[in-house]
């Protein structure tokens, strides 16, 4: 019991965390928690939990904006790409389920290899923050970079939970007003949620025992957000991203190293 009762304690604090990074910087609320709640469970078991959270605290953001028509036609196509790349990753991360004696062996394999993509998407996010390195993408290249970036988002959303990569670094290299990025973000995070929700109940893992823990876990992550935006006018932001850029770097080399090491 007493085990259970830490780690509900752990889980709690976890969310209030990834909720105080969401509303100062606007973003990071599945990447932490994903990040954080992998070093006690699956990342497949992290996603379900967090489905709740995120799709609430993304639609806060997302309303909060003034121009949200003028975007979703902007990133539809995007939007678009990225249900597609997440069914792509249902089925070849499904795929594996009920083949027998092999299931177990799929599975495990599917388990270890998302965890790396999680890890390296962790430790590229980080490296890139740091860095601080900036590129504008043309209205020419939208055409085809968006659909891309959107692909390749819901891909990595389909085995990590995670879905800031490269859709966030795409959105800030649209050049927008700093409320349009805020809102665009909390636009595609939200589609991104749905489809990762549509994937989880696909694959048997979004059930009524994992939206029940994921409608608890909304209470410390919105009590994370509202003491995050709070914090977001008395701070420095730029300090603050830093130190959140190197801690995802920190997360991202510990869960590599914890996959290659066993």
């Amino acid at each position: 019991m007493a085990l259970m009762d830490t780690s509900y304690i752990f889980i709690a604090l976890v969310f209030v965390l990834a909720g105080m990074v969401k509303g100062v910087t606007g973003m990071g609320l599945p990447t932490v928690a994903v990040a954080l709640l992998t070093l006690k469970m699956s990342p497949l078991e992290a996603a379900a939990l967090l489905i709740v959270p995120s799709s609430v605290t993304n639609v806060w953001q997302l309303a909060a904006g003034p121009a949200l028509y003028q975007l979703w036609r902007r990133l539809r196509t995007m939007l678009l790409a990225v249900c597609v790349g997440t069914a792509l990753a249902a089925v070849l991360v499904g795929g594996g389920h009920g083949a027998g004696d092999g299931a177990g062996d799929s599975a495990t394999w599917s388990a270890a290899w998302s965890g790396v993509l999680l890890g390296l998407a962790l430790l590229a996010y980080g490296a890139l923050g740091l860095a601080g390195w900036r590129w504008q993408v043309t209205p020419r290249a939208e055409r085809w970079l968006g659909p891309l970036a959107g692909v390749v988002t819901g891909a990595l959303a389909g085995v990590t939970g995670v879905f800031v990569m490269p859709a966030a670094p795409y959105l800030q290299a649209l050049a927008l007003e700093k409320d349009d990025l805020v809102q665009a973000m909390g636009l595609a995070f939200t589609v991104s949620t749905l489809a990762l929700a549509v994937m989880l109940a696909y694959q048997g893992a979004w059930h009524a025992a994992a939206a029940g823990a994921s409608c608890l876990a909304l209470l410390p992550a919105a009590g994370g957000m509202l003491l995050g935006q709070w914090l977001r006018g008395r701070m420095a932001p730029a300090l603050f991203r830093r130190c959140f850029f190197a801690s995802l770097l920190a997360l991202g080399a510990h869960q590599c190293l914890r996959i290659f090491t066993g």
